[in-house]
């Protein structure tokens, strides 16, 4: 009888035993199996943030603003709420200079600002609001509120101080001549903003259907300003579609 009892208590140590081992087999199971879950994640949370939000999409994507449609990869659209067909008040852009393409694996380090080359260009379509854009405001606006005599630059360029009550005083004006058309112009900031900016210059330009593109760029590309400005109409041509 008593070995009987001392059978059966080992019997039951036994699988007492073995039902511990399995709970702890499981549990180092589901702990590996939970590490690389995590790993797994981290390693795509890691990749997400290293693109900032960015896509290698380029499926071109249907956005009407007021009477003009625009067909644009979805690579070039700055945010992923906008990466859709439809009807929108604006359209926010990012491209990459020279090549003027989307963001793309290859230009991560300059979409990402890594070694400060400065090289993304920002651009916004949106419903005109004035009716004359920045080239033509020079003379019947932006002269007024500048300060004479100007400083003479490269390719052209003469740059103004605005005065100081005008609420410009930490930007300049940035002008160029061009024959047969209307001048080249642009503000930058000045001073620690401008060099906190990844793009402290912009200017305006018409298109399309009462329609206006401004487009900010690193202040380094004023000096190519004629090869910029020409690159960015042409971009917004061939972006535009269909302006009624």
């Amino acid at each position: 009888m008593q070995q009987q009892t001392e059978a059966l208590e080992g019997l039951e140590i036994k699988g007492i035993d073995q039902a511990l081992m399995f709970r702890v087999f499981y549990g180092f199971a589901a702990v590996a199996l939970l590490s690389l879950i995590i790993l797994a994640g981290g390693h795509w949370l890691s990749r997400v943030l290293s693109r900032g939000g960015y896509t290698e999409d380029t499926t071109p994507r249907e956005v009407v603003i007021g009477n003009n449609v625009l067909s644009v990869p979805s690579n070039a659209i700055r945010f992923g709420s906008a990466r859709r067909d439809g009807e929108a008040d604006q359209l926010d852009l990012y491209l990459h200079w020279p090549d003027m393409k989307g963001y793309t694996a290859a230009t991560r380090a300059d979409f990402n600002d890594v070694g400060g080359k400065k090289d993304i260009l920002f651009l916004t379509f949106e419903p005109r609001q004035m009716p004359l854009d920045m080239s033509a405001r020079f003379d019947p606006i932006y002269r007024l509120l500048v300060v004479e005599p100007a400083t003479s630059g490269e390719n052209g360029l003469t740059f103004y101080t605005f005065k100081a009550d005008t609420g410009y005083a930490d930007e300049m004006l940035a002008v160029a001549k061009r024959p047969g058309k209307p001048p080249f112009v642009a503000r930058c900031l000045t001073g620690v903003a401008a060099a906190q900016s990844l793009a402290p210059c912009e200017r305006d330009i018409a298109v399309g259907d009462r329609l206006t593109l401004l487009y900010r760029f690193p202040e380094n590309l004023l000096g190519s300003w004629r090869q910029l400005d020409e690159a960015v109409m042409q971009t917004a041509r061939s972006y535009l579609t269909r302006a009624n």
